[in-house]
């Protein structure tokens, strides 16, 4: 979504259990960002698609470090594999076709691997656990980072409740302010003056519709 008002574009992603796939999602969305896509087709892929796949591939997996991680290495094999998915955490078919285009690996070779499971890799070479912490943290709901900001700062002006906070990060009230209290972000009590009677702005109220006059619509 865009708000071209502000300059201001918000990219949503599902939560997951799979973060390699959300963190090519997002690179994905990035690329229609960047490109200034301003429609996705639906059915058959368009070049806009396409061209945004390519460029979730080379931003999350360059071909440059597939290089620098490898070297010169002369015996590739599926511990390899491991290696550059856990390095760049990208999707074992990604790192399949970048170990391809940098000449590791053939193309069969590339085509066999890329129906291998992220979690086949993890379980096989030990580093399950670490899976298990890229799944959690894929899988948590996070606000907007500039929306969670700027209400706290209304909050410390004394203009924004803490639920307004709490709804927005998915935590309990009593959990916002406490966080807040405990690094010393109050909100900011008015003054008596604030509420003089001379600046308050002046009210019109329109009672008319409470007559009671049977003519009234």
């Amino acid at each position: 979504m865009r708000d071209p008002a502000r300059g201001r574009a918000f990219i949503g992603v599902a939560r997951s259990r799979n973060p390699m796939r959300q963190r090519s999602t997002l690179a994905h969305e990035l690329a229609h960002l960047v490109f200034d896509d301003r429609s996705e087709q639906l059915g058959e892929r368009s070049p806009e698609e396409i061209r945004a796949d390519a460029f979730a591939r080379h931003l999350l997996i360059p071909m440059e470090g597939v290089r620098d991680l490898l070297g010169g290495t002369q015996e590739v094999s599926e511990s390899t594999l491991s290696d550059v998915v856990q390095r760049f955490l990208v999707s074992p078919a990604l790192a399949a076709i970048a170990m391809r285009d940098a000449d590791y690996i053939t193309p069969k070779a590339a085509s066999n691997w890329q129906k291998t499971r992220t979690l086949q890799l993890a379980t096989r070479f030990g580093w399950t656990d670490y899976y298990a912490a890229l799944q959690d943290d894929s899988n948590r709901s996070r606000a907007p980072q500039g929306l969670v900001s700027r209400a706290i700062a209304g909050y410390a002006a004394g203009v924004v409740g803490p639920q307004v906070i709490a709804t927005l990060r998915g935590v309990s009230a009593d959990t916002v302010v406490a966080e807040l209290t405990e690094i010393g972000v109050v909100p900011r009590v008015p003054t008596a003056s604030e509420f003089e009677l001379d600046e308050l702005p002046d009210v019109v109220v329109d009672l008319s519709c409470l007559d009671d006059d049977d003519t009234s619509p």
